[in-house]
């Protein structure tokens, strides 16, 4: 058995900082509708007899629609429902928000100092380390640029007037089309304010995208788009910062399609692990019509297996996992330093958070003159400490936080902190500590010297100017701890139904790309972010190639020659492939996939769990090739993954524990010749490997291996489950409680609690909004949940509204709260405010309740009773603040 131990300190530079695990959020009272056929989404709106309101009308060629906003929250449940009930409505499902993508941002800087770097000359080789780790240099070296081939991409927008962008936006510019479809100003939650104009300089996510797939040689970096031939559009959903409501996403994927988009590329996401989900079920319309769609895999490796992102895990659409860069690139701001009477020497450095480092001009002094000291400053400084607030204090990056070590300098005086690596590079710090005015990074090997300087008792003066202005440089370095292996943020797959995600991967971690001009113009990013549009500008080369943009082709194509890596946990290597569930087909080989004579007709194969298990399946060989080619078939197993840890209910986080016990795969034929033009079927038998705990879910996944007779290999990534999916608690009845509102640790109510609530109808007023407090209910899913349901249950059996309760799946109920039942969670915690409302519009009369949750486990059948996990919370009173006659709430009523 192969055990891969938790590592509490990943060493890799491209780590991603993200916050807690976020499910998205429900916009309340806010709904996007599908028609059954074109309406007039105005005249659709006046027919709901003046009860909501258009936001967005949504008619496209692929989806038809409206996004609409109820006017009286309260009601929108109950009124949904009766719209979701109107022949011109196919679908009715709630607007959800998505968070701005998460990405380290690891350097920034200007092309002030061209002469420091050596540029790649325009018509020279292309030595862009994420080129030849992707063969992508092979096509740049035979003239083909992606030419002609139109990339759409949706995120923060792009700076096209950067002379690197072209620029310029309009007909005939790399930025030829797009919109604005929210304003600087959005953040998820106020009115959009959208123009034609797709301008980002204010937060760069989708300039730096729009770098790696089509920047222009001219920059004193050397840095190339992968396809800088192609054309851009570029769809702006996010403000300077925020959310974003997917009935924006849906619109911009819309337009995107219909403005002739070859490929679309989108580096955006949200916890979900359902293909069903309405944001991933329209992409996958799009690519049913012939447009590849590539959508990042996500930055929650830390989560562990189970936990695809949308719309990145649809039906079709093709999900990009990341790897790290074998080069760690940093773009360093030039400043300059002198020891003793010696001359004025240069050096470079990141600046971090708080960056006030204009003309300071202080010695250093150092916590310690060990340069391997792991937990370098991480303790109180002695009391024979100097007053630091006439120094730079030079401490070693390990171990502890940021902000522990500059705590500890700042209570000895000190105002700067300047931190040297203990690997490759050179990283932006965070670290804003009252007293601090400044940190920064330097080199490990800036920081050794300094150290040695210090440590033979010479003075180190530092002099330092404004980040923002000054000259910047590239310094490339080898990237000794992670190269080419997957980086240890990307989310892992599969889905809860057990299709393949993510399909491949490409490199994200450490890229060095185009930045807004008013942030620095270059940047070096980390995210499965990055990797997303490589993959793009990858489609764009093959179609230029093979002369097809069909996306299961050029899918399975790319998949079939992709490299799969062994596991790294960020620090060590193991002797065993990582598994599909993170890593897909493995590392794109584009030229190689261009160029295959050899085409299957499958990208990925899934056995499923126990209960579902398929153990045969077909795929095709298709030789295009000139000539006959024998292939031999063969299995290489990849390190299986267990979901739990044992006794747990909730996925184990990265890494998880790993087996090396592998599935037994047999071929028949297990060799097979296809003539020139053929097409041969080959059928896998699939055994699952033995002496694993089932309730742990292991999933185990691996390759079949193609070997042809003339020279070219192949591999087909598959997947499975040992144990029943279905058995899977996906209920956190611990976790799932009742709370008061103002508990920002969702602290547990006591029993019979009373609960005085504002009238009804009347909770979002100015005079009860955040002023009253509500019952809030933690909802904690284990796993993902098709259907959630929570149903109000009267406690009180003589009562009117006990005697008019129903029972609905083996529960007494008055109704279900507002805003449920819920459709494809995902897990985590979710918090819902219960203002005595119901789903259908009434209100709880006074009385006592308890509050049943209902989540269906996966495969569940959602008629049964039986195929929930349930949870109730203790027993609560509702009263409402002086609660006036029924006149005087005209429209509202209570239930019973």
């Amino acid at each position: 058995m192969v055990r891969v131990d938790v590592v509490t300190a990943l060493l890799a530079a491209a780590t991603v900082a993200k916050a807690a695990i976020q499910v998205p959020e429900v916009v309340p009272g806010a709904y996007i509708v599908e028609y059954e056929t074109d309406e007039d989404s105005a005249a659709f709106v006046d027919s709901i007899n003046g009860e909501a309101s258009l936001v967005k009308d949504l008619r496209f060629q692929l989806f038809k629609g409206a996004s609409i906003k109820f006017k009286n929250v309260e009601e929108a449940k109950d009124l949904a429902a009766a719209v979701g009930e109107m022949p011109a409505v196919k679908n009715i499902f709630p607007v959800k928000r998505y968070s701005i993508p998460a990405y380290t941002v690891h350097s920034t800087g200007s092309a002030a100092v061209e002469s420091i770097i050596a540029k790649r000359q325009a018509g020279g080789n292309d030595t862009f380390t994420p080129h030849l780790m992707t063969q992508v240099n092979k096509f740049r070296d035979a003239g083909i640029t992606g030419k002609g081939i139109k990339i759409g991409i949706i995120d923060t927008g792009t700076d096209y007037l950067h002379p690197a962008l072209g620029g310029c936006f309009g007909p005939g510019c790399l930025v030829s089309y797009g919109a604005d479809l929210v304003g600087d100003a959005f953040n998820g939650k106020n009115t959009p304010v959208p123009d034609s104009d797709p301008l980002d300089n204010c937060n760069g996510h989708g300039t730096h995208v729009a770098g790696i797939i089509a920047a222009q040689s001219n920059n004193p970096y050397g840095i190339i788009g992968a396809a800088d031939g192609v054309t851009l559009g570029s769809y702006r959903v996010f403000g300077c910062s925020g959310d974003v409501p997917n009935d924006i996403l849906i619109a911009a994927y819309n337009m995107a399609y219909e403005a002739g988009s070859d490929i679309i590329t989108a580096s955006i996401g949200g916890a979900s692990g359902w293909s069903e989900e309405p944001w991933a079920a329209v992409v996958s319309r799009i690519v049913a019509k012939g447009v590849p769609c590539v959508v990042s895999a996500g930055n929650d490796g830390s989560e562990g297996i189970f936990y695809a992102s949308t719309a990145s895990d649809g039906k079709l659409v093709t999900a990009i996992a990341s790897v790290d860069n074998t080069l760690s690139p940093a773009l360093l701001s030039n400043a300059s330093f002198k020891v003793a009477n010696g001359s004025s020497q240069s050096f470079g450095f990141t600046a971090g958070d708080p960056a006030n480092w204009e003309n300071v001009k202080l010695p250093l002094w150092a916590v310690s003159f060990n340069t391997t000291d792991p937990a370098n400053g991480c303790d109180p400084y002695p009391d024979s400490t100097p007053d630091l607030s006439g120094k730079i204090v030079l401490v070693r990056r390990g171990t502890c936080t940021f902000v522990q070590k500059v705590t500890n300098a700042v209570a000895k005086g000190a105002k700067y902190v300047i931190f040297y690596n203990n690997v490759g590079g050179s990283n932006g710090v965070s670290a804003k500590v009252d007293g601090i005015q400044g940190v920064a990074m330097v080199t490990a090997d800036t920081g050794v010297a300094w150290i040695k300087a210090l440590q033979a008792g010479s003075e180190v003066v530092v002099s330092m100017p404004d980040p923002d202005t000054a000259p910047s440089f590239l310094a490339n370095f080898e990237n000794v701890n992670t190269p080419g292996y997957l980086s240890t943020y990307t989310s892992w797959g599969p889905t809860y139904e057990v299709e393949v995600k993510p399909q491949f991967s490409t490199p994200g971690g450490m890229i060095l790309s185009t930045y807004p001009r008013a942030l620095g113009s270059y940047g070096v990013l980390s995210g499965t972010s990055m990797a997303c549009p490589l993959a793009a500008a990858i489609y764009a080369l093959m179609i230029n190639v093979r002369g097809t943009k069909d996306p299961k082709t050029l899918e399975n194509l790319l998949s079939a020659t992709a490299h799969p890596n062994v596991f790294q946990d960020g620090r060590t290597a193991y002797p065993i492939l990582a598994p599909v569930p993170q890593q897909g087909g493995g590392l794109l080989q584009a030229w190689d996939a261009a160029h295959a004579t050899t085409l299957l007709s499958v990208s990925s194969l899934s056995f499923n769990d126990t209960q579902h298990f398929t153990p045969v399946k077909t795929f095709d060989i298709q030789n295009t090739g000139k000539a006959a080619v024998t292939y031999s078939l063969s299995h290489k197993g990849a390190a299986t993954a267990y979901t739990f840890l044992g006794g747990s209910i909730t996925p184990d986080t990265f890494p998880n524990e790993l087996d090396d016990s592998i599935a037994s795969l047999s071929f028949s034929p297990s060799s097979v010749l296809v003539g020139p033009g053929e097409t041969k079927t080959v059928q896998v038998t699939a055994v699952a490997p033995t002496g694993l705990d089932g309730k742990r879910l292991p999933v185990y996944s691996g390759y079949v291996a193609l070997n042809a007779s003339d020279g070219s290999s192949f591999s087909l990534p598959y997947l499975g489950v040992v144990g029943n999916m279905y058995d899977a608690v996906v209920l956190d009845t611990k976790q799932t409680l009742l709370s008061h509102t103002y508990s920002t640790t969702n602290a547990p109510v006591g029993p019979n609690i009373t609960f005085t609530l504002p009238p009804p109808g009347h909770a979002n007023e100015t005079a009860y909004k955040n002023k009253t407090d509500l019952p809030k209910l933690l909802i904690t899913l284990s796993m993902g949940s098709s259907l959630v349901h929570v149903d109000v249950v009267p406690l009180s059996n003589c009562s009117t509204a006990a005697r008019n309760a129903t029972t609905v799946l083996g529960t007494k109920t008055l109704g279900e709260i507002d805003e449920f039942p819920q459709r494809w969670n995902a897990r985590g915690p979710t918090e819902v405010t219960f203002d005595g409302q119901l789903a259908d519009g009434t209100f709880v009369p006074p009385g006592r309740y308890k509050l049943a949750v209902k989540a269906l486990r996966i495969y569940g059948d959602a008629s049964k009773q039986s195929d929930y996990d349930t949870a109730e919370t203790v027993p609560f009173s509702v009263a409402y603040t002086a609660l006036p006659k029924r006149s005087l709430v005209k429209g509202y009523s209570y239930r019973g």
